[in-house]
């Protein structure tokens, strides 16, 4: 017969090892089995040695390798007051101790003395729940001193996330020159560059009599392709140090030459090593936003809404909306700011053909105006490249087809005339890239398809055109990515890319179906399209919410859900959004 299977219990006693730490203490305050006193000043505690060494590497170096303090019943403990060393032992047997901001120093340096891990960590964490802008970079001195990497890396992270406040910190005029280096040459730094600029100045004149030398180094560390041209011209080429110092002005004359000749070829010509200073990435603090603006809505009147999409959420948000309904306005973005150009004014007694301009930064979302056109106009096309805004064509005060072109030069803050377009055409779809600006097709002054491509040299000032039969698209917008110029249907399904360089054409994807007046826009390498109108399966024409975004990698379409309204004629544009961390930009 067989016996049955022996049954095994595994028991484990939970309290027993609590218990046990309750009872070893209660035999020390009873000073019962006690076999070591450890002293600071005139005050004796009694232990046992045995937990002692169970609690600590070293206790255990010291009673378990035959040092003089083996056969010691009295251990000094030089560097730790009475006080300290009390709370220690009693961690030691109950795992508790009280951290307040006066004993968390030398309870620290005990703690990393006496090698209690656990406790050092501990008070790691009370010490990152008090940091602030205001005493991070202390505490980074202090994490430091006390060899402490996790209190270091979250004030660093501290220093880097709020450096706007941590800037006008008295402390930060306390750093040495590497260490301010370190903070602007990094990349995770959330600030924009105009404020890094006035950071290293500010450090500067703390001390200029030894801190002069320091201003091409620090200057270096300026990224300052993104900084807006206006203050970098105006302000920081006047500034007496940057005048000082001859590195500095080269640096901002290559600029300036690389503005104004609009030609990147003359980026070696300096000096100075400037190309890798021209293409230091924008900083961690900022991350592109798609913007949707004005337009008309849900079939009704000309909208003032602006709305910002955010990637991460997927949800859209509103901004502040537009002064005034404008009818057939352009959009378009420059230095992260967006442009709202001319159109025409649908809520004045009077329809009035437009100069104004608004402006709208995410960061004050507040509306501005700007410097006017030279020209009134609506249903033109605008376009930025380097530091201008090209205006092209549209409908004048006298509602004629004009072929009349303006740019705005951000840095002199003024409109200037072109060359005019060789073909005056309604609705093309237009891209800027490599020194030139595309003008693709459209339509004539009897809504003729126009089968052409006119290009503008910018550095010339000068016109040329190209007949093309794969050109047939009216109210396409045009999307650059990777040198290549994506023409998105237009009364039309198709949709092709115009290789600049090799000067043809390459079919993609189709739209699901024909599509006019929408707008696209690139962000991370990827073009979105929004809204416009569609042509149904019944020949219908309908205004759409869509929103849809290309993956020119894989050329394919996909969904992005609806936009909040239908909406069609707006602007879609990407900014670029420097956060101020835990703001919202709302």
């Amino acid at each position: 017969m067989d016996r049955p299977a022996v049954k095994i219990f595994h028991y484990k006693d939970k309290e027993q090892s609590s218990n046990l730490l309750l009872q070893l203490n209660g035999l020390r305050q009873e000073n019962i089995l006690t076999d070591v006193s450890l002293c600071s000043g005139n005050t004796e505690i009694p232990c046992h040695r045995n937990v002692l060494v169970s609690s600590s590497p070293y206790f255990r170096a010291m009673f378990c390798n035959n040092f003089i303090e083996t056969h010691q019943t009295k251990i000094d403990l030089q560097g730790i007051t009475s006080a300290i060393l009390s709370s220690v032992i009693d961690y030691v047997y109950t795992g508790l101790v009280s951290i307040s901001m006066d004993t968390v120093l030398p309870l620290m340096q005990a703690a990393s003395m006496l090698q209690f891990g656990r406790l050092f960590e501990a008070c790691s964490s009370f010490l990152q729940e008090q940091l602030s802008p205001d005493n991070c970079l202390s505490m980074i001195r202090l994490s430091e001193i006390l060899n402490c990497n996790s209190l270091r890396d979250k004030a660093k992270e501290m220093a880097m996330k709020s450096f706007s406040d941590v800037s006008a910190s008295e402390d930060l005029c306390e750093l040495s020159l590497p260490e301010l280096m370190g903070y602007l040459e990094d990349d995770g730094l959330y600030a924009e560059e105009e404020q890094v600029f006035e950071t290293l100045v500010a450090w500067i004149h703390h001390d200029p009599l030894s801190r002069r030398g320091a201003i091409s180094d620090l200057f270096k560390k300026v990224r300052l392709r993104h900084i807006h041209p206006t203050y970098l011209f105006q302000f920081i080429a006047n500034d007496p140090l940057i005048q000082s110092s001859t590195l500095c002005a080269e640096l901002i004359e290559s600029v300036r030459r690389l503005m104004f000749s609009v030609n990147t070829k003359c980026v070696g010509d300096t000096a100075v090593d400037f190309k890798p200073l021209w293409v230091a990435p924008r900083r961690y603090s900022s991350h592109d936003m798609l913007v949707v603006v004005g337009g008309r809505k849900n079939s009704e009147q000309t909208s003032r809404e602006a709305l910002v999409f955010d990637e991460r959420s997927e949800t859209w948000q509103q901004l502040a909306k537009l002064p005034i309904r404008l009818y057939k306005a352009s959009y378009v973005a420059l230095h992260s700011v967006l442009y709202v150009i001319g159109g025409l004014t649908t809520n004045t007694k009077t329809c009035q053909v437009s100069t104004t301009v608004y402006t709208l930064s995410l960061k004050t979302n507040q509306w501005r105006t700007a410097e006017s056109m030279l020209t009134p106009r609506f249903a033109h096309q605008s376009v930025s490249y380097l530091h201008f805004i090209f205006v092209l064509g549209g409908l004048g005060p006298d509602r004629r087809l004009t072929d009349s072109a303006e740019r705005y030069n951000s840095m002199f803050n003024q409109w200037e005339a072109m060359a005019p377009m060789p073909e005056a055409v309604l609705h093309p779809a237009v891209a800027a890239s490599n020194q030139r600006i595309y003008v693709f097709g459209g339509e004539d002054a009897m809504q003729n398809p126009v089968r052409i491509i006119q290009v503008y040299h910018i550095a010339r000032n000068m016109w040329s055109r190209m007949e093309n039969r794969t050109v047939k698209n009216v109210s396409a917008p045009a999307a650059i990515v990777d040198d290549k110029i994506y023409i998105i249907g237009g009364y039309t399904r198709r949709v092709i890319a115009y290789d600049t360089k090799a000067n043809r054409f390459i079919k993609c994807a189709n739209l699901k179906e024909r599509r006019m007046h929408h707008s696209a826009t690139v962000l991370n390498n990827k073009v979105y399209v929004t809204g416009g109108r569609h042509i149904s399966g019944n020949d219908v024409i309908e205004d759409s919410d869509n929103f849809d975004c290309y993956d020119p990698k894989t050329d394919t379409w996909t969904s992005k859900g609806p936009l909040p309204y239908k909406l069609f004629d707006h602007g879609s544009l990407t900014l670029t959004y420097v956060s101020n961390h835990g703001q919202n930009h709302g």
